[in-house]
């Protein structure tokens, strides 16, 4: 499970895009204690909360909070054999996806200790990925339990209401975030099976693409309007981008490695410039980090 509207006129816009180098950053690694694989999902929020899941030596996936003194605590809804939280808001609402007894994808929201499922009406599996401090959730909904094959974005309205939408070209695609003015940041796949991220702002959509990359994962975005992601060379490489203005830094954590399926990949930012995201190292192991601005 990755973490991974208003459907007004649509039409889609680009703009150019600069390219840049980051400069010289303070990095966090994030490891679950005992975990064989942990990775940040979403946050932090302005609070210094982040979220994200690791897996056990047992080989099971829970969801965590981490709070800005480093406190570390685990949690699964009720029933989850899977868990994935993607995103938590200033107001400590955290939304995410999991994996009930019967193996299906179904979306959760936690809030004040309470879990409660959200699932996309109809379809066969849910994730849920984004929620405002307003309240409206961003996601996908999966045609098959497991959300492995195709999905689709939607959002769903402070009301209850849900609108879901694919990007202009797309055979599958996932919302990433919403922010409290309604823009929508997530991802999709054309039917050349190549992946880019999106911006949906007010009916228009804006394909990102980073400059030189086979593949661009949007994963995030704040209420400013940057965003942050994922882009894989052609020797399946990965590197973290944030786009700003207009303009993309690539950046890596220190000490990811850089062979085929190693790397850096960035799924948050708050609106103070602090990203969070995860790291692949040379032996494969895989750890969550935060990068401050």
């Amino acid at each position: 499970m990755l973490k991974v509207f208003r459907f007004l006129a649509i039409s889609i816009v680009s703009f150019p895009f600069t390219l840049s180098s980051a400069w010289a950053q303070e990095f966090e690694t994030v490891q679950f204690p005992g975990a064989v694989f942990t990775q940040l999902t979403g946050g932090p929020n302005l609070e210094g909360t982040s979220v994200g899941d690791y897996t056990d030596t047992a080989g099971l996936t829970h969801g965590f909070k981490l709070t800005i003194d480093g406190k570390m605590t685990s949690f699964d809804p009720p029933g989850s054999q899977f868990t994935t939280p993607n995103y938590i808001n200033l107001e400590g609402v955290i939304v995410g996806g999991y994996l009930d007894a019967g193996g299906v994808a179904r979306g959760f929201v936690l809030k004040g200790g309470q879990f409660t499922t959200l699932d996309f009406p109809g379809a066969a599996g849910t994730i849920l990925t984004g929620i405002s401090s307003l309240g409206e959730i961003s996601g996908e909904s999966c045609e098959s339990i497991l959300c492995d094959t195709i999905t689709h974005s939607f959002v769903r309205s402070l009301k209850g209401v849900f609108t879901s939408f694919d990007p202009p070209g797309a055979v599958s695609s996932g919302a990433a975030t919403v922010s409290i003015f309604g823009e929508v940041v997530g991802s999709y796949t054309d039917s050349a099976g190549n992946t880019h991220g999106y911006v949906l702002n007010h009916g228009r959509y804006t394909t990102i693409d980073v400059p030189g990359a086979v593949f661009t994962f949007a994963g995030g975005g704040n209420d400013q309007g940057d965003v942050v992601g994922t882009s894989a060379n052609a020797n399946g490489v990965t590197s973290a981008f944030l786009l700003s203005k207009g303009t993309f830094t690539i950046f890596e954590a220190p000490g990811a490695g850089t062979s085929s399926g190693q790397g850096s990949g960035a799924s948050g930012i708050n609106v103070e410039g602090t990203i969070v995201g995860t790291y692949v190292n040379s032996a494969n192991t895989t750890f969550g980090f935060i990068r401050y601005k």
